[in-house]
């Protein structure tokens, strides 16, 4: 079972305030830091830490060679991701002292991913195997497309949210992750529940109050809760979690334990700094769920 990841990479330089800046208001960054980031590169990372064999689909530019090291670092593949002649994606972060962030983002590479690359990668695929999607790239409706015809599940979180983006998916989705607000936004865009969109399984989390799985097919909908942590920096928390949560139900994990163990996963990244250097390994996450019993 494989987990191919159609993602951004980005270089994220994060900043740290002590609240976020008025209109207008200049302020003294308390700390700064720079490592690997993106939707995509993150999702890829937690799916590797979780055990999952991980390929990762995208692009970087030439000053992008330190985040593919990063990425190696965790036993991913990057045989297919591009180099190209374009800035790397860029994400400029800012942690208050809740933990709470505030990011502006530049896509540069990541919205010229070869669609040719993403198929030929994908030509290896089958039955079994996971396609994993994000909003951060181009490329995601024809990729999503073939994998279904391949029998492949393809997981979806639809974010940064955009309606446009999100509709022509849907009907290729077996698992879409939303937020409470994506989910509102979507709603309100299609005029339907998230329980109406014709999607298998829709999951919607709830940050620190867990998370909703509703199955179409059974016609319910069931809430998981999160661990209690005390929160340092939320950012990736929701990467981690989608990793997580792809990686358990490739390796064969039932709902139940596929959503506690992802839920374990966020809430173990939100009590430590950075994005990618925040998602726990798998034996961490074990661990933490023994412990909480």
């Amino acid at each position: 079972m494989t987990i191919y990841n159609l993602g951004s990479i980005n270089i994220d330089k994060v900043l740290r305030v002590p609240h976020f800046p008025a209109p207008g208001e200049t302020l003294a960054a308390l700390g700064y830091a720079e490592g690997l980031g993106g939707k995509g590169a993150n999702q890829s990372v937690a799916a590797a830490r979780a055990g999952a064999a991980t390929v990762h689909l995208g692009a970087v530019g030439s000053n992008g060679g330190a985040m593919l090291r990063l990425l190696e670092a965790d036993g991913i593949d990057l045989s297919h991701v591009a180099r190209l002649d374009l800035a790397t994606g860029m994400a400029l972060i800012m942690v208050d002292g809740t933990g709470e962030n505030s990011i502006v983002i530049l896509h540069g590479a990541n919205t010229a991913v070869p669609e040719h690359a993403v198929a030929e990668a994908l030509a290896g695929a089958g039955p079994g195997d996971t396609l994993v999607l994000q909003n951060e790239t181009n490329g995601q409706l024809p990729a999503a497309v073939a994998a279904r015809e391949k029998g492949m599940r393809v997981v979806y979180s639809a974010a940064p949210f955009d309606a446009e983006a999100v509709a022509p998916l849907l009907p290729h989705v077996s698992v879409l992750l939303l937020n409470e607000v994506e989910a509102a936004q979507l709603s309100a865009a299609t005029g339907k529940a998230v329980t109406e969109l014709g999607v298998p399984h829709v999951v919607v989390t709830r940050g620190a109050a867990g998370a909703v799985l509703h199955d179409a097919a059974a016609r319910t909908g069931t809430a998981c809760p999160s661990p209690r942590v005390e929160p340092v920096d939320t950012t990736g928390a929701g990467d981690t979690f989608a990793g997580y949560l792809a990686a358990s139900l490739d390796q064969g994990l039932g709902w139940d334990a596929a959503l506690r163990r992802a839920l374990a996963a966020a809430a173990l990244s939100v009590t430590r700094p950075g994005a990618s250097a925040s998602i726990p390994a798998a034996e961490e996450v074990a661990q933490f769920l023994r412990r909480a019993g």
